[in-house]
């Protein structure tokens, strides 16, 4: 969707780790601190391909990635983090969410999460927005 409508979408990402997994969190924090050397989606991606994820994956994958180990560390631990996680699942909690992946258009929650269903979405909220 995003190829199709480059001129019209931008997306913003927002974490919600599952409490049923243990490693949610800290694999958030990981990607969220990937981020600071400009790697999110690369490590997102790789993480998402982990067929499971153990500690050691979190450092090995900012190895493969070639970010500075260190920063990366420094960063994992970081309060900022910490609280950017926090706001994300604050906001998740008060939007409803309770799983993933949830999509929203122009703060409009897409139901119906076809190919068609999104473009649909995306041209109502873009005629709303010509005078």
């Amino acid at each position: 969707m995003l190829k199709q409508n480059t001129e019209k979408v931008k997306i913003a990402f927002k974490n919600l780790p599952l409490q049923m997994h243990d490693l949610a969190q800290p694999a958030a924090l990981a990607a969220l601190a990937a981020d600071k050397q400009e790697k999110f989606w690369e490590y997102h991606d790789k993480l998402f391909a982990e067929k499971k994820i153990e500690q050691a994956s979190f450092d090995r994958i900012a190895e493969e990635l070639g970010l500075d180990l260190v920063k990366f560390r420094i960063d994992l631990k970081s309060e900022a983090l910490a609280n950017q996680l926090r706001n994300d699942m604050v906001e998740a909690q008060q939007l409803g969410i309770t799983g993933t992946p949830a999509v929203f258009i122009n703060g409009r929650k897409l139901k119906n999460r076809s190919m068609k269903g999104f473009q649909n979405l995306i041209d109502e909220e873009m005629k709303k927005l010509k005078p």
